[in-house]
């Protein structure tokens, strides 16, 4: 599955699809080493097929690259930071 990154000066998304409807998780900027991970939304056409959960990697391997943390305030990437404990580097509560 192909994921999209769209960024601007104060956050960004992943959009996960090359067709409408897409799975998309946003995230705000705090500074340059941290973002807040805020939404997730899968369309129902989606629904359990892991799109959220690529969604979430691709976010924890980005912060990785990156070398910034994340603040899980989005219900879902918080519930899934808690089944993951190799994710918790990039962390921050």
């Amino acid at each position: 599955m192909t994921i999209i990154h769209e960024e601007t000066k104060s956050g960004g998304r992943y959009l996960l699809g090359t067709e409408e409807p897409r799975a998309l998780m946003t995230y705000s900027r705090s500074s340059p080493q941290l973002i807040i991970i805020d939404h997730t939304e899968v369309p129902d056409s989606m629904r359990g097929q892991g799109a959220g959960q690529a969604l979430a990697l691709h976010a924890v391997e980005e912060a990785r690259r990156g070398g910034w943390k994340i603040i899980p305030l989005c219900p879902f990437f918080h519930a899934q930071v808690d089944r993951h404990p190799d994710w918790q580097d990039v962390i921050k509560r």
